[in-house]
């Protein structure tokens, strides 16, 4: 019991993280998890409530799934109760509305107007997905035998406000593999909080159960398609958690084994800080190590070639030449001496390649080679580029082979480097995206998994999809459009899942976006000048951004803005690797 009352001490503490539905739907499961004579009693809805506050009463009821939402049932009558369909909620505005509809009162039966605006809903795989717009559901009330009103027709599914669904879920990250196994991808979802003792058996139906809807054709499991928990993951004797499987596939080698054991350890990393033992059907998976920590599986989750050397430090584009952000020195090579009119640019992950976009009579060119050596312009003629964006490396100290870029709003481009050296141009499937307007930034995420998009002003992320040699954006979303509206300026990947984005918005300049949509911070607006054209971010750097009285930098989202000693013009770029 010691175990148990640590274990949810540290669980709520770090994470406060959740269960994880089966089916549809999360719930938390135990003994009283039931419908029939064991669900929990409800309480009954206050004495001669009227029929507007009956139906706000019913809809903050919904923020307890307890026996099947029986504390919600309750404001139901017994027919409605039985046919109520509670799926994934759809999460509102704090602010709805319960109001009459046109119609004139009854004495036996009414009809409210529930009023308000979406936010969004979970899907079958509880990710969030956001939603847009305004909605207005008829709710049919009718009084029962005791002369109380109860709701005879309710909206469909969960309608829970916003306020409830920040206090009854939490967001966990489980983890899966890019499909060249090399590195580890969050997948975010959001689960209801349960009895601390069905976390983890939770957590591992979910990831057993494989990536989520919006990633399914990006990422892979190491578990494979027919894996399934062998036993209930729990605490054990010696204060290890147990996680056992069944179904991981025959004869796994050594690496798929140690992949297994990655994937497993990192879904976990945000549940618990006690070690993981990963068994399969009762037997240790690997012979030489029986507990892990993430700090064991670094190398094996690609953390390497995520992470940026220690030496770059970063670029800006400064009157058509390529300096440093160290000192704002010019980089050796034409790059720096300005010989291309440089536009924008960006260097490769492991910092040995450029890409820059120069001008080149009335449009731009492409350029890309060694870093301070002759820049090859690659036969890709446009009128404007997006700021160039580096596919990951095939290995820690390897350079970059890969760079995408936006051709004239319209189409995306990716540019790959060929055995003789040369670099050729091929075309990105956009079907998805190009109905919402001209692309102006285009940025990968360091795994190669994702992709954000300015689009009209708009941020949205969509999944990179590759099949053979066809490429694809998939599963696009538009991220914050009630607060960002059309007023993205310059967006980078500040972690695997989570992206720096500046705007035009005096209130909102720099904030920090995770690429669900559900949630978003705001940095400090202190020293700020809207616009804010350029931002660059990354794992453990500061975040830089230009705005028109020059380069700024800060931390964290509660710092000061600190102004650069580099003096840069209006309209200059900064950038990380990447």
């Amino acid at each position: 019991m010691k175990r148990f009352a640590l274990l949810w001490l540290v669980l709520v503490t770090l994470t406060g993280c959740a269960a994880i539905p089966t089916n549809t739907q999360p719930k938390p499961i135990g003994p009283k998890d039931s419908k029939g004579a064991d669900a929990p009693d409800a309480p009954e809805p206050r004495q001669n409530i009227d029929p507007f506050m009956l139906v706000r009463d019913f809809i903050d009821a919904t923020s307890n799934p307890d026996g099947d939402y029986a504390a919600a049932r309750a404001f139901l009558t017994p027919e409605a109760a039985k046919k109520w369909d509670t799926k994934n909620p759809t999460i509102i505005e704090t602010g709805f509305s319960t109001v009459p509809s046109s119609q004139a009162p009854q004495e036996k039966t009414q009809t409210v107007l529930l009023q308000g605006k979406y936010v969004g809903r979970l899907g079958s795989d509880n990710a969030f997905v956001p939603q847009l717009g305004d909605f207005q559901k008829a709710v049919k009330v009718e009084r029962n035998a005791d002369n109380q009103w109860r709701i005879s027709e309710p909206p469909p599914g969960v309608y829970m406000p916003q306020s409830l669904f920040n206090n009854a879920y939490r967001r966990i990250t489980l983890y899966f593999y890019n499909p060249e196994f090399t590195v580890l991808v969050p997948d975010p979802r959001y689960v209801v909080i349960p009895p601390v003792t069905s976390i983890p058996t939770r957590v591992t139906e979910l990831l057993v159960k494989g990536p989520g809807d919006a990633v399914r054709d990006t990422l892979v499991s190491a578990l494979g398609s027919d894996a399934d928990k062998f036993s209930d993951t729990k605490e054990s004797d010696d204060g290890a958690l147990e996680v056992n499987l069944t179904n991981v596939g025959k004869d796994l080698t050594p690496e798929k084994r140690k992949q297994i054991v990655a994937q497993v350890v990192k879904s976990f990393s945000g549940v618990t800080s006690s070690r993981v033992r990963v068994l399969v059907e009762g037997q240790q998976i690997l012979p030489d190590q029986r507990d892990y920590r993430p700090s064991d599986v670094s190398a094996t989750a690609g953390e390497s070639l995520l992470a940026l050397n220690a030496n770059l430090q970063g670029m800006l584009v400064v009157d058509g030449s390529i300096r440093s952000l160290t000192d704002g020195n010019p980089i050796k090579g034409p790059a720096g001496a300005g010989t291309y009119g440089a536009v924008s640019a960006a260097q490769s992950l492991d910092g040995s390649r450029l890409a820059v976009v120069s001008r080149s009579g009335g449009g731009v060119r492409l350029r890309i080679g060694e870093l301070e050596q002759d820049l090859s312009e690659v036969d890709l003629p446009a009128t404007t580029l997006s700021r160039p964006t580096w596919l990951l490396s095939t290995g820690p100290k390897e350079p970059g082979i890969e760079v995408w870029t936006a051709v004239d709003g319209k189409s995306v481009a990716r540019v790959t480097r060929s055995d003789n050296g040369s670099w050729t141009a091929k075309g990105v499937n956009i079907t998805d995206i190009e109905p919402f307007g001209a692309i102006s930034e285009l940025r990968l995420s360091r795994d190669g998994t994702r992709a954000a998009l300015v689009i009209a002003g708009k941020l949205y992320v969509a999944s990179v999809v590759r099949d053979n040699q066809d490429v694809a954006l998939r599963a696009p979303r538009q991220l914050q459009p009630s607060t960002l509206g059309s007023a993205v300026q310059s967006i980078d990947w500040l972690s695997q899942d989570v992206l720096a984005v500046s705007s035009s918005l005096p209130s909102w300049p720099v904030t920090k976006v995770y690429t669900d949509g559900y949630r978003m911070d705001r940095y400090s607006q202190s020293n700020l000048t809207v616009p804010v054209g350029s931002v660059a971010s990354a794992p453990a750097r500061q975040v830089q951004v230009v705005d028109p009285s020059g380069l700024w930098s800060a931390s964290d989202i509660t710092d000061v803005w600190k102004s650069s000693g580099i003096r840069v013009p209006p309209g200059s770029l900064v950038f990380y690797p990447g």
